[in-house]
């Protein structure tokens, strides 16, 4: 075969490459009109409602601007960024900021994405409010069951993060999360797995889960690393907004901000009796285990191996779902 003939053959094969990549994709939205919308809400409205089959809308690189919602009809949608550091979706509201009849908008009202539909997925893909430190500003509230986030980036400072529905189920995976104040906060089972956890100056409080009375589980930290450019010992794990709180941090790398005694009541001493917080093999300069408050718990190796995926999601699988090799950095 001729040079020519080779490089003919390579060329017809990336042409067919590309366009089984492009059939992969129902909707593109591209800031520039390269796609079939210029925005991500444009997008999420055209999915049809209760849609049985994933639709899968890929997002190109740029800053979208946008407040977003997924309704709770819009089932089984699959966001995937170009470059998780270039697709960026952002809105900058804050409890404080008054509405168009000058009432505040309160912590959810903050919130720059809110997901109410189920079996949500988003990979490859910056959440931000860029309304800086300014008290409560929600990134993303979640709601809906079954939802994955993989590749992504959370951006803010307090209140970045909203696992919110009380029967929702949520994994992450790979992801970066960054706040000051009670930065992951909610009453959702939710695991977070090899993600690192960055504490901002100024803050103090990593959790503040609110778990329903009952519920097995709340925030599940497994294998990931709490990183940060606050002060040392100047972070605490966690704390219970609400009395029957679950969060567990498990071979988890924990950094120098994090405080000897670990947890904080909340100037609720009778919380103590009830909220669950614990670790398991814990490294790193904050991994101070005999310095912990005594309510809190380490677990022995067997407790330790009851927390896995089958175990608290149940019926669910969340490794089991399709992702794009991007997914997979």
């Amino acid at each position: 075969m001729t040079f020519r003939n080779s490089l003919l053959l390579l060329v017809w094969f990336s042409l067919l490459l590309g366009q089984a990549r492009a059939q992969t994709y129902d909707f593109v939205v591209a800031k520039d009109g390269s796609g079939q919308f210029r925005t991500v809400q444009e997008a999420i409205n055209a999915v049809p409602d209760f849609r049985k089959n994933q639709t899968t809308i890929y997002i190109k690189n740029g800053v979208y601007k946008e407040k977003l919602t997924l309704p709770p009809t819009k089932t089984n949608v699959r966001l995937v960024g170009q470059d998780v550091k270039k697709t960026i979706l952002t809105y900058d509201d804050y409890a404080v900021k008054k509405n168009r009849f000058g009432e505040e908008m309160g912590t959810t009202g903050s919130t720059s994405f809110y997901v109410y539909g189920d079996d949500f997925t988003a990979e490859n893909i910056t959440f931000e409010n860029s309304a800086g430190p300014v008290g409560q500003a929600v990134a993303v509230r979640v709601d809906g069951d079954k939802v994955i986030f993989r590749n992504c980036r959370f951006l803010g400072f307090q209140d970045t993060l909203y696992p919110h529905g009380e029967k929702s189920r949520q994994y992450y995976q790979n992801c970066y999360i960054e706040g000051t104040t009670d930065f992951i906060f909610g009453w959702s089972t939710a695991v977070f797995e090899n993600c690192e956890i960055f504490c901002k100056k100024g803050g103090n409080y990593i959790t503040a889960a609110s778990t329903l009375e009952g519920a097995p589980y709340g925030f599940v930290f497994l294998n990931c690393r709490l990183t940060g450019d606050a002060p040392q010992n100047s972070f605490y794990l966690g704390r219970p907004w609400r009395p029957f709180a679950k969060t567990v941090f498990i071979n988890t790398y924990l950094g120098k901000h994090i405080k000897p005694e670990g947890w904080h009541n909340w100037s609720k001493p009778e919380a103590e009796k009830t909220t669950f917080f614990a670790e398991y093999n814990s490294t790193g300069p904050g991994a101070a285990s005999k310095n912990r408050v005594p309510w809190s718990k380490q677990l022995t190796a067997q407790e330790a191996q009851q927390y896995t995926l089958k175990n608290i999601f149940q019926d669910w699988d969340p490794k089991a779902e399709k992702q794009t090799p991007q997914a997979a950095k």
